[in-house]
């Protein structure tokens, strides 16, 4: 099936067919802005016929009650359905006068009922009309007269997909749909024939892709969710083989369990001669010998149980053998196009005609007694009602000739109906009136609420014989009762009773999103589910099934494992769990992502102790079909009591984890051993957090420092995948002991009494757990939780623990949906043992290494030197008289380095695995974990050329500005007092403007600076050799000087801009894609006057170089050669255009320079980098 031409066709075709609707109201004198008269006759100076006036009448009142918007787009739907509907009959040759609407024999966009007209014999056709059209020449209007001929004559077998014509939607129907680039061109074209006989998939595909933008425009707007746009938000199209998994493990069980201990024996011995194992394995294999009869491959035997389940499994199954096929009642509460419905009748087919019916008598039957299905969408109900009526015609060539329609319905509300049509049909009966009462009041907003209504038992039988009556009657209120009073009942009726098998995929919405009158009522009837409308139907499926039957679903697995879920949970384990397909994430091939991760299970309405179900771990395929295949492999199947789960702590059902682990669960805790905090919020991030890089050093409280007057204190805030130790880049401001934040009243104070102490820390939100050592002095956010160990002495055990593979195994069970925050972190079994000394040497070796590869980084405020340049150092002292020392090669010092790191990595990866051996061992868990880290999982760096030498770059230009120094360790000026003393081997640049141009203007321009600091760290005999080494790790062409200038002046500040986060530190002043002029300068030593001086002393100077250079080209261009002559050219342009280009940028420095602008760090970068964007280059 070509999905793609599907998204695309129905996307553009709804777009299209509102236009085109709108354009038809148009040429009725109705537009968004105003409708005119209701009752008009004319239109434009055009007579209106008397059915134009009627319609026209009509379409004013509903566009009056709904609104414009809304009226064009169900008008829009009506006739996208009809015309598939249309489409799929004639591909089928499903249509009663088996003559194609659209097509012809070959598949082209050539209607047979256009060549064949005059043979045609359809129910209502005026033959003179049709004649007129010919003698006119007026093919588009005979055709659209033979198209609303076809739909009326469908009306009859198939009246709640084509409606009576006559009304508002037979005026709307699109001009011009002969045209080859009409909605029915593009249709017949685009979606290759064969997908239209795949009725499921067809009808399926288009009505969700149809809702694709309404979907997008419900989740882009602010506000909540109403009841018309619930079904665009929630719509979503269940994968075959999982609609395949919930039918036949609900509705065909129910057959199986009525057939499976019919010849169990085969083998001729008896119960009593068997083991019990071996006579559950019978029982299996009959299971499967039957469901495999029946060609139903996703059919999952019950797990094998004990001889005491078993007996009390007979009495519950002993019912299923008294029930008749026509009594097993199926419904879908929310069967959007029909997909389960369409399946179920397949099944009950099957069922049927191993019964003995023919098709014929089973597809009546079908209909009649078997089938029940509601949606809130009025368009999903008329594709659901369709698709049904379809298979049944699959089955029985004469089901449009029996006057049979299913029990399929759009919920209905009660609001419209009027206290005259009520009165009439209540017929003063105190009985009636107090019944039909009841279903108005309980049916009113019911498009709100959808299938979740409860809705009263009342006298059903006595409500449709008055609806008889009524039909008999000659009545004002006749059409009202049969319209809009019988429906209401049949929804009411199907919503009231219970059912053998409900079977469903709910809708997926948070009801946070909801309106008032939803969210109050699900509180109400619903407290225990009411976070989710999946939850919520989890509980009303339950409820609508009668006992000892089936309910199957697919929902979110959130319900699984959350702490919003636990009091459901309980309830839910008052039924059984028969099986489950525990899907995990990409189960939908349209959603990507772990966000939205589900499962399919089927439960049956009974308790019986001790009863194991059979549980299908899918999670590991990344894609559909990959899940399908391991389920039908039968493959990843835990048989597991529901019992099992009352030891995990807010009993998540973790059906998969080792009993060892059940048995930790039952244990002690980390809540025993330690505590869990959430920080504050600051409610304004841009407020109260930097990074440490933006503000004064002079004015931070660094770890170990004077804490009295510091405005800015470090910050745990969680971040990217890090063990043991790192992440130390927030600052928060807690001046004054957090006066500002505090009296700020968007701020949330947390747990303010374990500020600045040591603990544990992690990210809360993250793909993969990782936790970190926090040494004292930190504060904590709400999403940089921390742990503190009430034992000291224990830190280094707990935190090998958390980081183990254990734990992440725990946290599996306790968050699988990733969020890591302080109630699952707290029911982490630990199983402490004494003494533990091996592990605290190794964690505390493990966080030693960490903080070593961390501070290795300018990105650390303990960063103290370019390891390049320490080996370079080290070298000086301790290896002078080698040849390849890395006293003066930087070869050889990358060559230290790497070697560095690479122990580094291969100590931390050790001894993370001797780590998890241990506490795998300790757990029990041999056979279900393995101690191996990938190196993927390791995180300390490697070296890496290209990063290495980069940082390298960048640490010599923080040494040109005074940032670092080659003479002391360590931050040498980030703010505060200029310490003139710390710089004797590199004098900083005394103005702090540093050029960096693409040829040598400048004395002091970054490229010269750089070669001498090179040249300086490591001597003047290997600098060719070493900026060589450098240029090579870079890239690029030409000269080593060439590649370095070139770097400087296309991607360093990329880099720079990368490894600050985007807040820079050094500012590039860049005129533009011409590079007429650049200049970098450190934002620390930034003075009022730094404009000014850099205008005069930079720009202008720059300015007069260029005219001096484009003298010298006019001249020699006018003595050159031809050849010569167009190099030079070249040479010329690119220098006018620089000139041009400083020529502005000059105009916008001096405009700045004016201002005497002051910049404050404590505002940090975000806010003073914007001061100066008009001249600052663009942060990307």
């Amino acid at each position: 099936m070509n999905k793609g031409a599907i998204q695309r066709f129905a996307i553009w075709a709804r777009n299209e067919l509102i236009a085109q609707v709108s354009q038809r109201a148009y040429q009725y004198g109705i537009t968004k802005e105003g409708c005119g008269e209701a009752n008009a006759v004319t239109v434009g100076g055009r007579a209106l016929t008397g059915d134009e006036q009627k319609q026209r009448k009509e379409l004013v009142d509903q566009i009056r009650s709904k609104g414009y918007t809304q009226v064009m787009e169900e008008v829009a739907y009506t006739w996208f359905n009809r015309f598939i509907a249309l489409r799929f009959m004639e591909v089928n040759n499903y249509l009663p006068s088996h003559i194609r609407v659209f097509s012809d024999s070959t598949g082209a966009f050539k209607p047979e009922i256009l060549s064949d007209v005059l043979h045609l014999d359809l129910p209502g056709l005026d033959r003179e009309k049709v004649a007129e059209y010919i003698e006119s020449n007026d093919t588009e209007g005979l055709y659209r007269y033979l198209l609303l001929t076809q739909c009326n004559a469908l009306n009859d077998p198939l009246p709640r997909m084509f409606e009576k014509m006559g009304g508002y939607t037979e005026l709307l129907l699109p001009n011009n749909i002969l045209k080859q680039d009409s909605v029915l061109g593009h249709m017949v074209a685009d979606i290759p024939e064969e997908d239209w006989t795949d009725q499921v998939q067809i009808i399926g595909w288009l009505y969700q892709f149809y809702n694709t933008e309404l979907k997008a425009e419900v989740f882009a707007k602010n506000g909540k969710i109403t009841k018309n746009e619930i079904p665009a938000a929630t719509q979503l199209f269940t994968p075959d083989w999982i609609v395949r998994y919930m039918v036949e493990n609900s509705l065909g069980r129910i057959y199986v369990d009525k057939r499976k201990n019919e010849g169990i024996y085969a083998d001729g011995r008896g119960l009593d001669e068997m083991t019990w194992h071996e006579a559950e394995s019978e029982r299996i294999a009959t299971e499967k010998l039957i469901a495999d009869k029946m060609g139903w491959k996703y059919y999952l035997p019950e797990a094998e149980q004990t001889q005491e389940v078993l007996k009390q499994l007979d009495e519950i199954q002993a019912e299923y053998a008294n029930l008749d096929v026509k009594d097993i009642r199926v419904i879908d509460p929310c069967m959007g196009s029909g997909h389960i419905l369409v399946y179920a009748f397949d099944v009950l087919m099957q069922i049927y005609e191993a019964t003995g019916y023919s098709q014929r008598d089973a597809a009546q039957s079908i209909l009649e007694n078997n089938l029940y299905g509601l949606d809130i969408d009025d368009r999903a109900a008329q594709l659901a009602y369709f698709a049904i009526m379809m298979k049944a015609r699959q089955y029985d060539r004469r089901i449009f000739s029996r006057g049979i329609q299913p029990h399929v319905y759009a919920i209905v509300e009660s609001n419209g109906l009027d206290s005259s049509s009520v009165e009439y049909f209540t017929n003063s009966d105190p009985k009636l009136k107090k019944d039909f009462g009841t279903l108005m009041d309980e049916l009113r907003d019911a498009k709100e609420y959808g299938s979740i209504l409860n809705i009263s038992q009342v006298d059903f039988a006595a409500l449709y014989a008055r609806v008889e009556e009524v039909r008999a009657d000659i009545s004002m209120f006749r059409e009202i009762v049969l319209n809009s009073i019988l429906p209401l009942i049949q929804v009411a009726e199907v919503m009231a009773q219970k059912y053998n098998a409900v079977v469903t995929n709910p809708p997926y919405m948070s009801t946070s999103s909801a309106g008032a009158k939803l969210s109050d009522y699900v509180r109400k009837h619903y407290p225990d589910s009411k976070t989710d409308m999946f939850s919520i139907f989890i509980e009303r499926c339950q409820m609508m099934t009668c006992s000892n039957y089936l309910y199957a679903m697919i929902t979110m697995h959130s319900w699984m494992f959350l702490g919003s879920f636990e009091s459901l949970r309980v309830k839910l384990m008052q039924t059984d769990t028969i099986n489950m397909a525990h899907l995990g994430p990409r189960a939908f091939e349209e959603i990507g992502g772990e966000v939205v991760q589900t499962t399919s299970f089927v439960r049956r309405k009974s308790h019986v102790s001790s009863y194991k179900g059979a549980y299908c771990r899918l999670i590991t395929p990344a894609t559909q079909d990959g899940k399908k295949e391991l389920y039908l492999e039968h493959k990843e199947i835990y048989s597991v009591t529901q019992d099992d789960f009352d030891n995990i702590p807010g009993n998540p059902i973790a059906y998969w984890i080792n009993s060892n682990l059940v048995h930790a669960f039952a244990q002690k805790h980390l809540s025993d051993y330690a505590q869990t905090k959430q920080g504050f919020a600051t409610g304004d991030n841009n407020r109260f957090l930097r990074f440490w890089h933006e503000v004064s050093a002079s004015n931070t409280a660094f770890p170990g420092q004077v804490l009295n007057g510091m405005k800015w204190f470090p910050c745990n805030k969680g971040g990217s995948f890090r063990k043991w130790y790192g992440n130390n880049i927030y600052l928060a401001n807690w001046y004054q002991n957090g006066s500002e934040m505090k009296a700020f009243s968007g701020s949330v104070i947390r747990n303010p009494q374990f500020y600045f102490k040591v603990g544990i820390t992690w990210s809360s939100l993250a793909n993969q757990l990782s936790l970190r050592y926090s040494p004292k002095g930190f504060l904590f956010e709400s999403k940089g939780s921390m742990c503190f160990v009430n034992d000291t002495n224990r830190l280094n055990y707990i935190l090998g623990l958390l980081n183990s593979k254990v734990t992440a195994e725990a946290l599996s069970v306790l968050s699988p949906t990733l969020d890591f925050h302080e109630g699952p972190m707290l029911k982490v079994p630990v199983v402490l043992i004494e003494p533990h000394g091996e592990i605290d040497q190794r964690v505390e070796e493990n966080i030693k290494l960490c903080q070593d590869d961390w501070d290795a980084f300018e990105s650390s405020w303990d960063f103290m030197c370019h390891p390049l340049v320490a080996s370079q150092q080290y070298a000086a002292t301790c290896h002078q008289k080698e040849g390849t020392s890395p006293e003066h090669h930087l070869c050889a010092a990358y060559q230290m380095w790497l070697a560095s790191t690479e122990r580094r990595f291969q100590q931390l990866k050790a001894n993370e695995e001797k780590l998890n051996r241990i506490f795998i061992d300790i757990y029990g868990l041999q056979n279900e974990l393995t101690p191996e880290v990938e190196d993927k999982d390791v995180t300390v760096r490697r070296a890496d050329l290209g990063r290495d030498i980069r940082s390298f770059i960048s640490y010599a230009v923080g040494c040109m500005f005074g940032r670092y120094s080659l003479d002391v360790d360590g931050l040498a000026y980030a703010g505060g007092e200029w310490d003139a003393s710390k710089y004797k081997t590199i004098i900083p640049d005394s103005d702090n403007i540093i050029p960096i141009c693409d040829d040598e203007y400048f004395d002091d321009d970054i490229t010269g600076r750089f070669v001498k600091w090179v040249e300086t760290v490591y001597s003047k005999e290997t600098l060719e050799e070493n900026l060589k080494f450098i240029a090579d790790a870079l890239g690029g062409k030409g000269t080593p000087r060439e590649v370095i200038r070139s770097y400087f002046l296309n991607d360093f500040y990329a880099d720079h801009l990368k490894t600050y986060q985007k807040r820079p530190i050094y500012w590039l002043f860049d005129s533009g894609k011409k590079n007429g002029f650049k200049a970098l300068i450190y934002m620390h030593r930034y003075q009022s006057d730094l404009l000014a001086r850099m205008r005069t002393d930079y720009v202008h100077e720059q300015q007069e170089r260029y005219r001096t250079q484009l003298t010298h080209l006019a001249d020699a261009i006018e003595h050159a050669g031809a050849a010569e002559r167009v190099k030079l050219s070249k040479q010329q342009k690119k220098l006018q255009e620089q000139a041009l280009e400083i020529q502005k940028y000059e105009e916008k420095i001096h405009h700045l320079a004016d201002q005497n602008i002051q910049i404050d760090l404590d505002d940090g970068v975000k806010h003073n980098y914007e001061l100066f964007a008009d001249v600052l280059a663009k942060i990307k």
